[in-house]
């Protein structure tokens, strides 16, 4: 817990709930390597303007080239053919081109292994080993044919460190975002096997439950049916018998739905401002001290849902404040929900027997070494008080 925070709407801590961006944040996609393809502006320009040696055969290789480099990186990206050795063969007719064109052009053609290296990145089936020895032959082949065709030895240097630089940058961040994306479907598989999980707890216990009882109470009323021509007195027995099953049965149920629906105090005090708010009440949540122990929580989290109850009901109130305080050795906590209504009338007052009423959250706080105290708040509203004995409990993190 924050010390006094004061909350009114949204989350725990007041701000916005966050948004989950998994879905919409894909990474990089096939257009993304589209843009680099400006970089054979240079080639172009020398076809334009006359000075390669051959004008067809260079706008042939460029046409080529840039048709290749986008077939490569789509089918990449596609789901259909991204596993496959498709990718592969046009990433190989990419490689055969860019060599020729290169050799036969040089200068500003020389560019176009960058461009190679960076759509081999892409291709899905060559990455590991097999990628990084690629990106070591094509970045050593670049700056020797460079160095030859140049004659200018950084430059020559520059090309090849580009090229091996290009193909293992996009293959690097391509591979960083798959393993997000893997982590993520994890996650949201693991979340989901454990509802799966809770849920078949939940059933078997009731089964259990229910299984057991439903077969005697049965038995019973056979019983009952057989006995009571004959013997009345017999037949009253066994329905006492049944009453019995059944109550011991309710309160087994009870139970095990208790358990299952055992929540902290911070879920809690989130579905108390829903309720408040809905009920058209103003709600004013505030934490201070230490972070309370599991059992705890979960105790003042029974008396939240019961005091927020009892003034949605009941106060007409218009204002509802809830404080939650921790001394600072983190040895008792102090919990208060006070509201500006008039309090419940005599005919809604709480019930005074066992189960979630005032009566049974004080026998659960006694239990636990604490104190329950509820009544008017001066002249006007209603206070319910709990406090707890931490008894150096292990504190939950929240």
């Amino acid at each position: 817990m924050e010390p006094h925070r004061a909350v009114g709407a949204g989350t725990s801590d007041g701000s916005a709930p966050a948004k989950d961006t998994s879905a919409k944040d894909k990474g990089p996609r096939a257009f993304t390597f589209l843009p680099w393809l400006l970089m054979g502006v240079g080639a172009l320009s020398n076809i334009i303007s006359g000075k390669s040696q051959n004008t067809w055969l260079a706008g042939l290789g460029l046409l080529a080239f840039n048709s290749i480099y986008i077939f490569v990186v789509f089918s990449a990206f596609n789901p259909r053919y991204r596993d496959s050795r498709v990718p592969v063969y046009g990433l190989a007719a990419l490689t055969a081109v860019t060599y020729a064109i290169s050799i036969t052009f040089g200068h500003s053609w020389l560019l176009f292994f960058p461009l190679l290296s960076l759509a081999s990145g892409a291709v899905r089936a060559i990455r590991g080993k097999p990628h990084f020895i690629l990106l070591f032959v094509l970045s050593g082949s670049a700056g020797t044919i460079a160095g030859r065709l140049v004659g200018d030895h950084w430059e020559a240097a520059a090309i090849g460190y580009g090229t091996f630089l290009s193909g293992m940058v996009t293959a690097t961040v391509l591979s960083l975002f798959d393993t997000v994306k893997q982590l993520d479907a994890t996650r949201q598989e693991l979340a989901r096997t454990a509802v799966e999980k809770e849920r078949l707890r939940f059933s078997r216990d009731l089964h259990d439950l229910l299984g057991h009882t439903l077969s005697v109470i049965v038995v019973k009323a056979e019983a009952v049916r057989r006995l009571a021509p004959r013997d009345l007195d017999a037949a009253l027995a066994q329905t006492a018998d049944i009453e019995a099953v059944g109550r011991q049965a309710l309160t087994e149920i009870r139970e095990a739905v208790t358990g299952y629906r055992e929540g902290s105090l911070s879920t809690e005090l989130d579905r108390a401002r829903s309720a408040l708010e809905a009920a058209g009440i103003e709600p004013v949540v505030r934490e201070s001290g230490p972070p309370l122990p599991p059992q705890a929580s979960a105790l003042l989290g029974w008396v939240v849902r019961e005091g927020v109850t009892n003034t949605v009901r009941h106060s007409g109130a218009t204002r509802c404040e809830i404080e939650v305080r921790t001394d600072a050795a983190g040895d008792r906590a102090r919990l208060t929900v006070t509201d500006d209504g008039h309090g419940p009338a005599p005919s809604a007052a709480p019930a005074t027997t066992g189960g979630t009423g005032l009566k049974g959250l004080t026998e659960r706080l006694a239990a636990a070494g604490g104190t329950l105290d509820a009544g008017a708040d001066g002249r006007r509203g209603f206070r319910l008080v709990a406090e707890l004995p931490l008894g150096g409990e292990e504190p939950t993190r929240r």
